[in-house]
């Protein structure tokens, strides 16, 4: 039976109307899916079905969404109902709009890549109206693009260094003698060069995910004491900036002599991409706020997810940014954001990695009201995390040696053994210890 029949006389006046809507649906190229609120199917076009290599001759209308559409992140994982677009549309009455990844095609495995958005039907029932866009076209076009940016990227940034190189010995007074007008010309010349710097690493950092050319490496930790532990490279900065830092809930567990413990909270993540997003969150924290206003981090375990915060006093960003806060290359425009250095790429690559790692980010936020911004992950039980370090152990047990191919993924060892040698980075690579509880020992200045 059609979707758009109608048997009253009122709707059958307009029966032509629902015919052609019918005749649409069934002629465009996009696929459209109705769900009802148990994401049971009660329309598909052949557009969709067309997608995933469905047989014409068998009816997906009654099936569960998940055993006909299975999702794939960009990056290459297939996506649990903790992640799935779909599945969190349906669980929390939310919409999405144009998330992309890739439909897996029935048993050929073969790839699709789509931009998928959820709305919510009209009339109240709870159905959600499912759109699919076949991107492949358009992800062609972006990768020439995106291969452009990051070859110029990497040619220009050589002679900037190197004139950042050559003004940094003009201001030495060990290597020249110059006049005080002349000094403040070569700081501007050096300052501007070092912006311009930031501006091609950050493009390269960015298209090297955008293109697929670094992948998420991921490992299970603890994660409070992990994101401590990068948050803690920042302390040493607050004092000079006459802004408090405290890590850690007021909630804390006491262990019954007085001493408060932090909740062990587990997930698997890709350490190097965490550590990128708690470095631009806390640098711009402590950018946009002024002395004598205060950071706070905290780390907790919320159902299935793990929640982080950065929460800061600072000038806060309007109703109108935080549309657009996530962005490529978007500042928000005002008298105080103005003499704030940016590339407007910062939060771009963080809302980047928390999606390549399963995550969600979103900030809380007024003008002149202070932000938080929240980055939610997936979270393992105990057992969960048990049982990959186990795994993890034993791919280091049974790798091939150094003249045969390398392990394909890190060990749990090898992550701990990176934060105790000196790296080339300022900021040093977290632990993963699984005691079980942790002392919280301050953290507050």
């Amino acid at each position: 039976m059609s979707l758009f029949k109608r048997n009253n006389n009122s709707v059958a006046a307009n029966g032509n109307n629902f015919e052609l809507a019918e005749i649409a649906l069934k002629s465009i190229n996009d696929g459209v899916v109705i769900l009802d609120r148990s994401g049971i199917i009660r329309f598909v076009n052949p557009a969709a079905l067309r997608m995933i290599d469905f047989n014409p001759m068998l009816s997906a209308v009654g099936l569960d969404l998940r055993s006909v559409f299975r999702l794939e992140s960009k990056e290459g994982r297939e996506l649990s109902d903790q992640e799935n677009p779909l599945v969190l549309a349906l669980a929390s009455g939310e919409t999405v709009d144009s998330f992309r990844g890739s439909l897996i095609v029935g048993n050929t495995n073969k790839r699709v890549p789509v931009s998928v958005s959820v709305i919510n039907a009209e009339g109240g029932a709870g159905d959600k109206i499912v759109t699919l866009r076949n991107i492949a076209k358009e992800l062609e076009e972006e990768g020439a693009q995106t291969e452009f940016i990051s070859t110029a990227s990497h040619e220009m940034r050589t002679p900037v260094a190197s004139i950042e190189g050559y003004l940094s010995l003009a201001l030495n007074p060990q290597t020249a003698t110059i006049d005080a007008r002349a000094q403040g010309y070569l700081t501007a010349a050096h300052t501007a060069s070092k912006h311009l710097g930031k501006l091609f690493q950050d493009l390269l950092d960015v298209t090297k995910l955008d293109d697929g050319r670094i992948r998420p490496e991921m490992v299970p930790v603890e994660m409070v004491s992990t994101v401590r532990q990068m948050a803690d490279t920042f302390y040493g900065q607050f004092p000079d900036l006459k802004i408090s830092y405290t890590f850690g809930s007021s909630n804390s567990m006491s262990d019954g002599s007085g001493v408060k413990l932090d909740q062990v909270v587990y997930g698997y993540v890709d350490i190097h991409f965490l550590q990128e997003i708690m470095d631009n969150l806390l640098d711009n924290a402590m950018k946009y706020t002024p002395a004598g206003g205060s950071v706070w981090v905290n780390v907790r375990g919320d159902g299935d997810r793990v929640l982080i915060n950065v929460t800061d006093t600072g000038i806060g960003i309007s109703a109108d940014d935080i549309q657009h806060i996530f962005q490529k290359f978007y500042r928000a425009d005002n008298s105080d954001t103005r003499e704030i250095g940016g590339t407007g790429l910062g939060l771009y690559l963080v809302k980047q990695r928390v999606e390549a790692i399963g995550g969600r980010i979103w900030v809380e936020s007024g003008f002149g009201e202070g932000s938080t911004f929240f980055v939610s992950l997936p979270r393992l039980s105990s057992e969960e995390y048990q049982k990959r370090v186990a795994i993890i152990n034993n791919q280091k047990q049974f790798a091939p040696q150094m003249n045969q191919q390398p392990a394909p993924a890190p060990t749990i060892q090898a992550a701990a053994q990176m934060v105790q040698q000196p790296a080339p980075q300022p900021a040093p690579q977290p632990q993963i210890v699984t005691q079980q509880y942790q002392q919280n020992n301050g953290g507050t200045i």
